[in-house]
């Protein structure tokens, strides 16, 4: 049943007397106290925020001197108490609430200064069970709430990024906060606690492996607020969750322009298909062009994958993000400073390649401090008109799979490791997916389409184009293998890449017409295999 109001109207200017403060993070806390206390407000703290407050000399009244009742229960029990909650609630142009605040002695709280225990950080952190659960913070939220609830007449800060501009409106209407101030920071007390419940959520739905919950909740802090989103006219911004998966959520920006939306959706693409590759037993190079990649491969170094990527695709290349699986050097470095590139993400780079990068000022340079590693579980989410769409990650890995050869002919080792590479691929490539390849790199890549086989001939077609540029006699699809993220339901798709020149292929299988699709690679000579897993990506 809804709750009716009593339309008495907020004030302006609230006067800021006594201020309720307790931190977790304490950065900042002790210089503000300080400030407050100048401008002759009361301070009120509790337990490690008092202790550390008093010790700068700072005139502290304890949360158990304004109850009457000690901190109990290892501090889980400590301001959940009438003499707190009412100094926060209470309507203070209310009549039967001021009645109420003079029976029970309880004293107004103008302004509460909280931030809550650090749950995200030990939850990714690795704490244990118990030590994430004990990093739940109740009386926190609680005050929080409270007091974003009761705007009309308390200030509520969560973020010491708040504690200067406080200040600031304290200064100019002389020790009191005007109204459009205390609903911003209500706002932003509230979206701290639903990301802060969403986390906990979320949290106990991994640890017990409920794949559905009835209610699902995502939440994050803004990182960078975008000039706009996919195009001029949208608004846009960066949230991280706190998940530490090294990409571009966690890595520092060592030089270049702000990243933009689409920088950081491609630049993620980008990481995410190069952690396929472990560094310990390949360098390997993607460069990513709207999502996609348009070259891929491995190599003894960095420099030698790059130029092998590049090889696949140069025009597309132009403008794109490089993503490396180990640590860029100078040669690399060299390499990739030739022709425009926007974003350069790897684990690490020497001093000499950033040098060198230095020189292009605007290439934006990423380091993450590792690679990704493809097999960790997670969450994906994407928006539909009134609802979202949460599915696991895909962390299906060839390497894992039991390959079945489906056809008369088995590949040989040279086509294993090349169709395993091309499967790798294909799973970050927008379905339908047909990806060729040849020598441990793509030689050609079709994304996006609606039809498979129109998929393996623009792939085809983009390879010649590659091999015209490069003065070559026929495109390098000629003995390559081919890809497909799902399976082939007509022979067609397999014939257009036989045309191409692929020897071997790579599939999920599972289509009805499969008995079709292997007696075309058996009459053609190929050699089939199958994997039992799809890899659309939509």
């Amino acid at each position: 049943m809804a709750v009716s109001a009593k339309n008495i109207p907020a004030p302006d200017l609230v006067p800021v007397r006594r201020a309720l403060i307790s931190v977790s993070d304490k950065s900042g806390i002790v210089d503000f106290a300080r400030a407050l206390s100048g401008k002759g407000v009361e301070l009120v703290s509790t337990g490690g925020t008092s202790a550390a407050l008093q010790r700068e000399g700072l005139a502290v009244r304890d949360v158990s001197e304004l109850t009457g009742f000690p901190e109990i229960m290892d501090g889980r029990v400590k301001t959940l108490h009438p003499l707190v909650h009412g100094g926060l609630l209470s309507i203070r142009d209310d009549a039967e609430h001021q009645d109420a605040m003079k029976q029970h002695n309880i004293q107004p709280i103008d302004l509460v200064v909280i931030n809550l225990y650090p749950f995200e950080e030990v939850r990714f952190g690795g704490g244990d069970y118990a030590s994430v659960v004990e990093n739940i913070d109740i009386g926190g939220p609680a005050m929080v709430r409270a007091s974003a609830k009761n705007h009309a007449y308390v200030a509520i800060v969560t973020d010491p990024a708040d504690y200067a501009r406080v200040l600031e409106a304290l200064e100019q209407n002389n020790g009191s906060l005007p109204y459009r101030l205390r609903q911003e920071l209500a706002a932003k007390a509230y979206a701290r606690t639903a990301a802060y419940d969403a986390a906990i959520s979320q949290w106990f739905a991994e640890t017990l492996n409920v794949e559905a919950p009835e209610w699902r909740a995502f939440g994050g802090k803004l990182a960078q607020v975008m000039r706009y989103g996919e195009n001029p006219h949208q608004q846009a911004g960066f949230y991280l969750t706190g998940e530490k998966r090294p990409g571009v959520a966690t890595a520092r920006q060592i030089q270049g322009k702000q990243l933009s939306y689409n920088n950081i959706n491609d630049t993620d693409a980008a990481f995410e298909l190069v952690s396929e590759f472990d560094p310990a037993r390949t360098a390997a190079v993607a460069i990513i062009k709207h999502a996609n990649p348009c070259g891929v491969a491995e190599g003894a170094s960095i420099a030698e994958a790059y130029r092998k990527a590049l090889a696949c695709d140069p025009v597309s290349a132009f403008g794109g993000i490089v993503a490396l699986n180990r640590t860029l050097e100078a040669d690399a470095a060299e390499e990739i400073s030739k022709i425009f590139t926007e974003v350069i993400i790897a684990p690490d780079a020497t001093e000499e390649a950033q040098a060198i990068i230095a020189q292009k000022k605007n290439l934006r340079l990423l380091l993450t401090g590792g690679v990704a590693d493809p097999r960790q579980a997670g969450l994906a989410a994407k928006t539909v008109a009134g609802g979202l769409l949460v599915q696991n990650r895909d962390n299906g890995v060839v390497d894992d799979l039991d390959l079945k050869v489906v056809t008369k002919r088995a590949p040989t080792e040279k086509e294993l490791a090349d169709l395993k590479f091309a499967f790798r691929v294909a799973k970050h490539v927008k379905s339908n997916a047909i990806v060729y390849t040849k020598d441990l790199a793509t030689v050609g890549v079709g994304a996006g389409q609606m039809s498979r086989v129109d998929s393996a001939r623009i792939a085809a077609r983009k390879a010649q184009d590659a091999a015209e540029a490069a003065g070559l006699a026929e495109p390098l699809t000629k003995g390559c293998v081919v890809a497909s993220d799902a399976f082939f339901p007509f022979a067609d798709g397999l014939l257009s890449a036989v045309e191409a020149g692929a020897t071997a292929v790579i599939q999920p299988g599972g289509s009805m017409r499969d008995d079709e699709v292997i007696k075309a690679a058996d009459e053609h000579g190929i050699a089939m295999v199958v994997t039992g897993m799809r890899h659309f990506r939509h």
